[in-house]
């Protein structure tokens, strides 16, 4: 199938001061008349762009273009930017947008975007024995090239020399037809067709040669220097020949191999045909040049700086099927396992650019063909069958899938199980699958339990009963896998019961866990327990609970789903002990701070022993105790009690410890200093109290003392520093909250008497 090349600007980021859009160009030049000695020419120069990428520069609005008259007599290396014959600023002539190709064999991305740039202008020469050079110069190519060093320092330089020969022939430079494609695809055969015309008939050869350097960094964002110099981003006049070149990373690349390729990528020096094979992905620096023969008189050279960027391209057209592999690249192999009728699947792509399809097979000798999109295909017997499906026969968008299909014998998977059903053990699972093949290599078992082997015939054991579905797949010596899956109907009943307890010596009442420990077992499964003292259950693990003193047998019987049964019957496994009753009165009913001491009366029943713990202030063995309380609010008291069996009872109950309150104010005072009745204060229990005040007022309702302190008093002076309060009757008011928030309200009269 013949490949096509892509044709589209890379999308890169350039900065627009460095003009890193510029792919390629060149300059070509027309003799259109004669003068009394000299020539008029037409000079064009072509300049290509990305235009799909952001922050790109622009073309030059206005290119400086330089002509200087030297290299035969006078060295061009001798002169300057000051030397020139003449300069011109030549505006844009067109511009536009490059077609991309109309290729219906290759999806082109979306952004595509090439943009051309002609700039024209007609000059008058005379006739001399020294060559015009034309000079345009910019800086810098893409960061991103990989052929050459330092490529964002490089720039570029599109020159055409008109020779002394060239001039008295009022020659024609050859134009180029096209311009290359910036895009070929990797591992795909390059051709394309670099020729020029030439209007004049002369002999043309080919060769890649070295792009030309023109323009360097000096002058750029953090690079100190002239711009507009020689080494400067856009040098401006540009400058004389002769001109460096850019330098190939070798060995790996040169000039005359630009691209790594397998076949090298070469051009062909009589037609400019590129052909080759590129294999590296990445972007490259191309140059070709022209070179003019006229009766074995080399007239000039023009050149092509350009690049091609390597990439991975997509056919809109290609043939795939479904197979069972691929084999050499585009060889694809379908396996049929004891059916002769074949199923193919047309995968192919992209069905909108595929508007015809043929299936071939060789069968007994004999082409038969198929036109369905995915035929059905008999094969008369065993054995290898070739065949193509070709997409588009006969155009150059199309493509074939060489196909390869194998018809082996049937091969069968079967298997048959044995266990007990009622008593739980190994399921022994044996073989059964047979092949028209040679042998069966490989089987593999799942067991539906999470579990597998790779044996023929294994053994397996369950450690629940379920409805497990095993699968056994099997693969003979042809590479044919074929599976069955049967349900093994695991319910039987355990070889061994097992519970705990055990045993059980235990006080009355006793509530005792039997835990079934017994394999395989589920909710679906029939339980019956019997207690022994006319209790049962029919849970798998029950608790029951025992009241009266005996002993006790316990026996279980396990019916499966599928019917089978098994028993088990546990002599004396339980025995039970007779137990005290504990019981006790407090007295009195009443206490608190001011009456702590408790009396416990013992009302417990065939106790031998009593033990008391006192809200843990204390304990006590006595049978009927009496016990202080240190603290007031709620207590526990707890009783232990011991049989003659060791069993014991215990109860708990709460009390209340009330904080009570207790304040007396009395009615008179004398504070004359005999250290007898000398202050006022109230007296009482006032443990736990909050908030307290406590203060004195006369008869004119005036405040003579005040305190927040219970046991401070008033001794008959104002606010106890001042003057002495006469004799006479006072007026005492006392507030404050009890332990528990009550508040407590007191007003009495004091009467002061010296």
């Amino acid at each position: 199938m013949k490949r096509y090349l892509l044709f589209f600007g890379l999308l890169l980021v350039f900065g627009a001061s460095e003009a890193r859009h510029i792919i390629g160009g060149e300059i070509t030049y027309e003799c259109v008349g004669e003068q009394a000695g000299g020539r008029k020419y037409l000079v064009k120069m072509f300049i290509y762009r990305d235009c799909a990428c952001t922050n790109c520069a622009n073309f030059d609005e206005i290119a400086p273009i330089s002509i200087y008259r030297c290299g035969v007599k006078q060295d061009c290396g001798d002169f300057t930017s000051l030397n020139a014959f003449d300069q011109v600023n030549v505006p844009i002539s067109t511009r536009g947008a490059v077609d991309p190709p109309n290729f219906p064999c290759l999806e082109l991305p979306p952004n595509i975007c090439v943009e051309e740039a002609i700039y024209e202008f007609e000059v008058t020469l005379p006739i001399s024995d020294e060559s015009y050079h034309f000079v345009y110069q910019r800086c810098c190519r893409n960061v991103t090239i990989s052929n050459i060093f330092n490529p964002e320092a490089a720039g570029a330089t599109y020159t055409v020399a008109i020779t002394p020969a060239a001039q008295e022939a009022c020659n024609n430079s050859p134009v180029f037809d096209a311009f290359p494609p910036t895009v070929i695809c990797v591992n795909q055969e390059l051709e394309f067709d670099h020729a020029a015309t030439d209007a004049d008939g002369d002999q043309l050869v080919y060769e890649f040669c070295a792009p030309l350097l023109g323009g360097g960094r000096q002058g750029s964002t953090g690079f100190p220097g002239d711009a507009n110099a020689c080494e400067g981003v856009s040098p401006n006049p540009p400058c004389p020949p002769p001109f460096g070149t850019v330098r190939y990373i070798q060995p790996t690349y040169t000039f005359l191999n630009p691209l790594a390729g397998s076949p090298r990528v070469n051009i062909n020096p009589n037609t400019g045909l590129i052909t080759g094979t590129p294999t590296n992905l990445g972007q490259f620096v191309v140059g070709v040049c022209v070179k003019e023969f006229r009766n074995g008189v080399l007239l000039g050279e023009i050149r092509r700086d350009f690049q091609f960027n390597v990439a991975n391209c997509q056919p809109t057209v290609v043939a795939d099927i479904e197979k069972d592999s691929t084999i050499a690249g585009r060889q694809y192999l379908v396996n049929s396992c004891g059916e002769n009728t074949v199923q193919f699947e047309n995968i192919s792509f992209r069905e909108q650019f595929i508007k015809e399809w043929q299936w071939s097979f060789d069968i007994s000798g004999r082409t038969q063909t198929f036109d369905e999109w995915s035929p059905s295909v008999t094969f008369p017997d065993t054995g290898r069958y070739e065949g193509v499906l070709i997409l588009n026969p006969g155009t150059d968008c199309g493509d074939t899938a060489n196909i390869f299909v194998n018809i082996f014998p049937r091969i069968t998977a079967d298997f048959e199980f044995e266990y007990d059903t009622c008593v739980a053990g190994p399921v022994s699972f044996t073989d059964l699958s047979e092949t028209q093949a040679d042998e069966i290599v490989a089987w593999n078992w799942s067991f539906g339990d999470g579990n597998g082997v790779f044996e023929q015939n294994p053994m397996h054991t369950y450690n629940r009963p379920l409805d497990f579905p095993v699968t056994l797949t099997v693969r003979d010596n042809n590479r044919c896998i074929t599976g069955i899956t049967k349900n093994v109907n695991y319910f039987p009943v355990p070889s061994l019961i097992v519970i705990s307890p055990s045993d059980f010596l235990g006080c009355v009442p006793g509530d005792i866990f039997f835990d079934n420990l017994s394999t395989p077992i589920d909710e679906t499964y029939d339980i019956k327990w019997d207690f022994g003292d006319g209790g049962t259950s029919g849970d798998i693990s029950p608790t029951h609970t025992y009241t009266e003193v005996g002993t006790y047998d316990v026996s279980i019987e396990i019916t499966s789903p599928i019917g089978c049964t098994t028993d088990t019957f546990f002599n004396e496994l339980i025995e039970t002990l007779p137990s005290p009753t504990a019981g006790f009165l407090i007295t009195p009913e009443d206490l608190s701070n001011v009456k702590p001491t408790a009396e416990m009366i013992d009302q417990s029943k065939d106790a031998v022993s009593w033990y008391w713990d006192f809200s843990g202030l204390g304990t006590s063995a006595q049978q009927s105790p009496t016990f202080t309380f240190p603290d007031t609010g709620q207590q526990t008291v707890t009783q232990i009690v011991t049989h003659l069996s060791g069993c014991q009872d215990s109860l708990t109950k709460v009390i209340d410890i009330l904080p009570l309150v207790r304040y007396f104010l009395p009615n008179a005072f004398t504070p004359n200093n005999d250290n007898s009745n000398d202050g006022y204060r109230g007296t009482g229990v006032l443990t736990g109290v909050t908030d307290f005040n406590f203060s004195i007022w006369n008869r004119w309702g005036e405040k003579i003392f005040e305190t927040d302190d219970p046991k401070e008093s008033w001794n008959g002076k104002k606010f106890n520093t001042g003057r002495d309060s006469p004799n006479g009757v006072y007026v005492c008011l006392v507030k404050f909250r009890g332990p528990r928030g009550k508040l407590f309200e007191y007003k009495s009269s004091a009467t002061l008497v010296r």
